[in-house]
């Protein structure tokens, strides 16, 4: 695995512009600007319904706003109220990887068959090679005795490792985690986080929705607070948790972090 060099850790690896969405008659995303720089971590916090996981999908290419801007560097820029090629959707969705919240392993394929799927049907790797990097990266894991077995056969953690481990496989500028500890029973979530701490420390690019506020204290550089479809504020992690500007912000993080106050 090769993140970024760190000195390129201050590039604008993405810069996303007034993204907004609404389905139906319900606008989730109000103009949301983002920038992402290389071998920086964002955590996005938030109520449900602020937008998050739709902010998410939108720089992955999973969703399509109905208006703003997206570019990465060395890219062309994809403005979305001008409509969006597939060729275009394409070459967002390669240059990040996607974490899902309930693993969207495949039921049916072993742990290494999830793995090489993305490098050898899209990317278009040769599958020994694929293989071979693939049982790198479950290895470091903890997960190379795993190689043969079917999710089912795997914890909720495990699941999530393997779920990690085939975005990695992909070699992404960009990471991206919904919520990947939401649906793991307590006890599972700690291995999760492990890993993900670890990519950070390593200096992998990362963009988490997440509700593991410690977490996003002590491994994000930046935090953004979405509530309405808007960033309410954003900020560094210890002046978002310790004196937050908005009062939205308080209120939050009051329910969430005393909520029996």
């Amino acid at each position: 695995m090769s993140p970024t060099d760190p000195s390129a850790q201050k590039t604008p690896l993405l810069r996303a512009t007034g993204l907004r969405k609404a389905f139906g008659d319900h606008e989730v995303l109000r103009g949301i600007d983002l920038e992402v720089r290389r071998g920086q971590v964002i955590a996005l916090i938030g109520p449900s319904g602020s937008g998050k996981t739709t902010v998410l999908r939108s720089l992955n290419g999973l969703e399509t706003p109905d208006a703003g801007v997206l570019a990465f560097d060395g890219g062309p820029e994809v403005d979305f109220a001008r409509g969006v090629a597939k060729q275009q959707r394409f070459a967002v969705r390669d240059r990040s990887a996607m974490v899902f919240q309930h693993h969207n392993l495949f039921p049916h394929r072993t742990v290494i068959q999830n793995v090489i799927e993305g490098p050898v049907t899209v990317q278009r790797e040769p599958r020994a090679d694929a293989v071979l990097r693939a049982e790198a990266l479950l290895e470091r894991v903890g997960l190379a005795e795993k190689r043969d077995a079917y999710p089912h056969e795997l914890s909720g953690g495990q699941q999530q490792r393997v779920g990690i481990v085939r975005a990695l496989a992909l070699r992404p500028d960009l990471l991206l985690f919904d919520e990947p500890t939401s649906a793991l029973d307590p006890e599972l979530v700690g291995e999760v986080l492990v890993v993900m701490k670890e990519l950070a420390d390593e200096g992998w690019t990362m963009v988490v929705v997440t509700h593991e506020l410690q977490f996003a204290r002590e491994v994000a550089d930046e935090v953004l607070f979405l509530d309405g479809g808007v960033v309410a504020e954003r900020g560094a992690p210890e002046q978002i948790f310790r004196a937050p500007r908005e009062e939205r912000t308080r209120r939050f993080l009051d329910r969430i972090l005393r909520p029996f106050d």
